[in-house]
């Protein structure tokens, strides 16, 4: 690898003592905005299923839309990223999703949102799929719980200030401006990262890098997590037992039978499968999939609960979010260093518990429920993410080569949107079924008597489905070990992470 001739700034800042923050200002203004457009779009959910009359299974696919773009590309990207650099991956994400932000936001119809979604999903899996591989080998391997915890507190931020951001946007203006508030953040994302990052690429020169790339690889993961997150999000509409449904479940077998077939033999895989053989790698991934496919099911349905059901305006309904996420953000950086120094054991099993209690403790709110009840249960739900997702992600990153950041970061993620689509899928599904139960379609829109009080009976249902999950998850985080502990697991010892 080499890198190219800088202009003037970006050489200070690449030859600067302090590189290492610059290289954590650039991520977090791009990664930042990335999070709250994710965070506003869930508190515009309501105002949207009215204006275009849709019901919550099919107002969901927004969400839906987003995360499975994204959820089919992290790993073709990481490993791109690993291949002919992460700077332009960056690049390319943040021109991506300012095109889907102007093409959702000027959507007339419906499934030009969806559309707008896509496009958007598929620039951000360039963002958040590189943003963790970009501090981590940019901070000294002492330091990898602390950056790790750093990045969580970006995420933690954005979460923080996105239900609020999103809310006012459209409580004052509309849905739309949810979208165009991407523009500006990603003109500066932008500059920012042109001057902060080192250009590198490979030795032999852009087109290696290309033909290095697992095409096959990406095509078969791509059509694996396609089908099964397609019957996934459709299994409550057309029953699970329907043929389409049941279809997308064995083609998503076939296809992902056929990728693990493939990576076995190419030369040049686009997932190194040796990762899985350490007991530390398989036990936090397996722990951080169950996580995210409970705890999903509060940030999507909870909106629905504030404005709907309680009442509160677009622009409340993100202050009650944002306790929960600015104890995430505060959190991060402090479990983080933690587990440089404990292990990430201790750390990851107290954030399971805090959030284990979370949503047994809203499986009990009723439409009589207080303000100050609701906002106690998702701030121990903040809490306990903060603790959990720092240490797990120092867990699984802290023996990795930094040549294989990439996609490991981007394997991360993959996991946490795959159990998102997946637990939002499970959640609408209990959600839908109950209020069917009770005579009820799955809509808010109309104010018939019972709907509100069958609406929170799903909820409480899915929420304590939520909770008996993450007791699963906790028991594994208290078992798989530490990071500091097992720090020469895997393959090879740790490596010094390239300047």
């Amino acid at each position: 690898m080499f890198s190219l001739a800088l202009p003037g700034p970006a050489k200070a800042l690449v030859e600067s003592p302090n590189y290492k923050w610059w290289v954590y200002a650039a991520v977090a203004v791009g990664t930042y905005p990335t999070v709250i457009d994710q965070a506003g779009v869930g508190i515009a959910l309501p105002k949207i299923s009215k204006e275009f009359g849709l019901d919550i299974p099919t107002v969901q696919w927004i969400y839906l839309a987003y995360v499975l773009s994204t959820a089919i590309m992290f790993m073709p990207v990481g490993r791109l990223a690993d291949i002919i650099g992460r700077k332009n991956v960056f690049l390319l994400g943040w021109t991506v999703n300012i095109i889907g932000a102007v093409v959702g936001g000027t959507a007339t119809v419906f499934p030009m949102i969806l559309v707008g979604k896509v496009i958007q999903g598929l620039g951000v899996a360039g963002i958040q799929g590189n943003g963790m591989a970009i501090i981590s080998s940019n901070f000294p391997e002492h330091e990898r719980g602390k950056s790790i915890g750093l990045y969580t507190a970006i995420i933690g931020s954005g979460l923080t200030s996105g239900p609020m951001i999103g809310g006012l946007l459209v409580a004052s203006l509309s849905w739309r401006a949810v979208f165009f508030a991407n523009l500006p953040f990603g003109v500066i994302a932008l500059l920012l990262s042109l001057l902060a990052f080192k250009p590198m690429v490979p030795t032999t020169g852009p087109s290696a890098g290309w033909r290095a790339f697992d095409w096959v690889g990406a095509a078969l993961s791509a059509g694996a997590f396609v089908s099964f997150l397609m019957g996934m999000s459709n299994g409550h509409r057309f029953g699970w037992d329907s043929l389409p449904i049941l279809a997308s479940f064995v083609i998503s077998a076939v296809l992902f039978s056929a990728f693990i077939w493939w990576q076995l033999r190419t030369s040049h895989p686009m997932l190194d499968l040796s990762l899985f053989k350490s007991r530390l790698f398989s036990m936090g991934a397996t722990a951080r999939f169950l996580n995210f496919l409970a705890s999903s099911s509060v940030m999507f349905l909870m909106p629905f609960f504030i404005v709907k059901v309680m009442g509160y305006s677009e622009a409340r309904a993100g202050l009650f979010l944002a306790p929960g996420a600015l104890c995430m953000a505060v959190i991060g950086p402090i479990s983080g260093r933690l587990s440089d120094r404990f292990g990430s054991r201790i750390t990851a099993t107290v954030g399971q518990a805090f959030e284990v209690s979370a949503l047994f403790s809203l499986s009990q709110i009723s439409p009589d429920s207080s303000p100050g009840y609701v906002i106690m249960c998702l701030t121990l739900a903040g809490i306990g993410s903060g603790f959990f997702n720092a240490s797990n992600g120092t867990a699984i990153m802290s023996y990795q080569d930094p040549s294989r950041f990439g996609i490991v970061a981007a394997l991360l993620n993959v996991i946490r949107t795959s159990a998102n689509i997946t637990g939002i899928a499970v959640a609408t599904t209990v959600v839908t079924i109950i209020m069917a139960s009770m005579g009820h379609p799955a809509t808010l829109n109309d104010i018939a008597p019972g709907a509100h009080d069958a609406f929170v009976s799903g909820l409480n249902k899915a929420y304590l489905v939520g909770g008996s999950i993450l007791l699963v998850s906790m028991t594994i985080a208290a078992l798989h070990g530490s990071a500091r502990r097992h720090a020469t697991l895997g393959n090879a010892p740790l490596a010094r992470p390239r300047r």
